[in-house]
């Protein structure tokens, strides 16, 4: 059964596809739907994360009701070190992140999984340098990159360039961003519609007036 109903971002369901880390149950074929709630919050800072062994994009952004507001973004370059330095480096600059910007809720890349099973094992690595750095009680979720791409410009086939140019305009930013950076902002650009549409869809109907 394919994760995507139809061809539109909203239809998408991050808690079926690719639910939160830390949220319980896992979605699949067989296994039952997992929960996802998120509280209501008129303001809420989202870290996104696109991991890589040696360019590593973060992306910070703030929820103001329906506006997206944007804070910061980056990369972490580590790749003129060893991998175990890489790794470090990528955990403590996130740790260092997370203090500085103090974000209600992370976002990452799900890994995706190519030919090249050297390359995808050190890519597994990363990610998880960047997860460890989350502090205990941080809700972390991960999105698919078909998912990302389709909720910023409508299509899971969608290129970089796209992405890149869907977040200047959404963001309002002056210039287009490194790609790496401009992933990871995608990342939490399509965290924060996800969860908005989620607050939508679990607040109680409106009763008609009599």
């Amino acid at each position: 059964m394919s994760r995507y109903r139809t061809k539109s971002w909203r239809a998408f369901e991050p808690g079926v596809a690719t639910p939160g880390v830390g949220t319980p149950g896992v979605a699949g074929a067989g296994r039952k739907r997992a929960e996802v709630r998120f509280a209501p919050s008129a303001k809420l800072r989202i870290l996104g994360v696109d991991p890589g062994s040696r360019r590593t994009g973060f992306g910070v952004i703030e929820c103001r009701g329906a506006d997206y507001v944007h804070i910061a973004h980056g990369c972490l370059n580590v790749g003129g070190a060893l991998m175990a330095e890489r790794l470090r480096m990528i955990f403590e600059g996130l740790e260092a992140l997370i203090g500085e910007h103090q974000p209600g809720e992370v976002a990452v890349e799900r890994v995706f999984v190519n030919r090249n099973v050297e390359s995808a094992l050190k890519l597994g690595q990363a990610r998880g340098a960047a997860l460890c750095a989350v502090p205990k009680g941080l809700p972390v979720f991960e999105y698919a990159p078909r998912a990302i791409k389709l909720a910023l410009v409508g299509s899971g086939a969608a290129e970089k360039g796209q992405v890149a140019h869907m977040i200047k305009t959404l963001l309002g930013l002056p210039e287009r961003v490194g790609p790496d950076a401009s992933d990871a902002l995608a990342v939490a650009v399509c965290h924060a519609h996800a969860r908005r549409l989620h607050v939508l869809m679990q607040a109680p109907s409106m009763k008609p007036v009599a």
